[in-house]
């Protein structure tokens, strides 16, 4: 078995925005020959995530309604008082979602559903350059 890890890039604006970062973990798969394995792909930090779900700014929209309701943003979470960041909800949602996820490599592609996308999310409350870590077995 061989292990690759490969690190990528990506501004944020924050406030739970959701980007597509299909494209850019193909593209680093072909670029390092993996044709067959698996890839973890995690973010780095505790106020975001790594998911997929259907690329729809329509979804995404939805998505920030539900998470609004379940983590409100602007409630005075007790985490505030540790930091004085303001940013407890961001912490929470990304808890709740998790830093990555596990996608099937098969005949050199992502092993996704036709609609189906990975997403990075980004709940801080300030812009982020954030770092992402695709580890590959193959």
């Amino acid at each position: 078995m061989s292990v690759l890890h490969i690190s990528l890039s990506f501004q944020t604006e924050g406030r739970s925005q959701m980007i597509d970062i299909t494209d850019e973990i193909q593209d680093a798969l072909e670029k390092n020959h993996i044709t067959e394995g698996i890839a973890n792909i995690f973010v780095v930090g505790s106020t975001a995530s790594i998911s997929t779900i259907e690329n729809d700014e329509n979804l995404y929209q939805d998505m920030q309604e539900v998470l609004e309701k379940v983590i409100p943003m602007e409630k005075n979470w007790k985490h505030h008082q540790t930091w004085g960041d303001e940013n407890g909800g961001s912490h929470l949602r990304a808890t709740l979602f998790g830093p990555g996820i596990c996608v099937p490599v098969t005949k050199g592609k992502l092993k996704l559903g036709t609609w189906q996308k990975v997403v990075l999310m980004d709940f801080d409350t300030t812009p982020r350059n954030r770092e992402i870590i695709v580890t590959c077995f193959s």
